[in-house]
């Protein structure tokens, strides 16, 4: 009798330990979870003030001062786009501040870790880049956009495709003054400048000068 009291208690001891042990690693892979969960977007302003300095200390990015900052003084980081160009056009006309443009573009956040290349945001076309077969939206490039796109685009020539790095302190700020644009986001534009007309020209739809 005594044998079996004490087979019984032990046999309570093991489950008790059984139990206790598959149970913390039920919370530690629930901890881990929610840390991937949590952490690629957390601190999100901060991921994009870091990114800013990389983007700032790369030489290998031509950088341009937003038109609405004191071209003299040196100024910030977060006064300049930062661009690596894809392809360039022809030319040296460049579009004036109340000209209208035609683009292809495509806008993306920042790189995390399940999105490599940046969540996407937006974009006029789908699929791979052509010349031929892109989509485009034809834009009033005065007060109608933000700062860092028109001082892009500004710099650009028919033909030029670059990848545009905006701070978003020449974007839509922190906090962010568009729906569905996350506060203190920094943008980055894939644009593709089709054409441009000064006022009073027009241009065919679907039609622009080539490239």
């Amino acid at each position: 009798m005594i044998v079996s009291v004490r087979w019984k208690r032990w046999l309570e001891y093991m489950g008790v330990l059984f139990f206790t042990f598959h149970f913390s690693l039920f919370i530690s892979s629930c901890s881990d979870d929610d840390s991937e969960d949590v952490n690629e977007f957390d601190n999100w302003v901060e991921q994009n003030d870091a990114v800013l300095s990389q983007w700032a200390s790369n030489s290998s990015y031509q950088k341009f001062k937003s038109y609405t900052k004191d071209q003299v003084a040196v100024g910030k980081n977060s006064d300049y786009v930062y661009v690596r160009v894809v392809e360039s056009g022809i030319g040296t006309e460049k579009p004036l501040f109340n000209d209208t443009i035609r683009v292809a573009y495509r806008l993306r956040y920042i790189p995390t870790k399940s999105y490599p290349n940046g969540y996407l945001v937006s974009e006029t076309y789908t699929g791979d880049f052509s010349w031929k077969t892109i989509s485009v939206s034809n834009l009033a490039l005065n007060n109608t956009l933000i700062d860092g796109f028109s001082t892009a685009v500004m710099n650009m020539h028919i033909g030029d495709r670059w990848i545009v790095n905006i701070p978003y302190q020449l974007g839509y700020g922190n906090p962010s003054v568009r729906d569905g644009i996350w506060d203190g986001s920094n943008l980055i534009y894939d644009i593709a400048l089709v054409d441009f007309w000064h006022p009073g020209e027009t241009r065919p739809p679907f039609k622009s000068r080539k490239k």
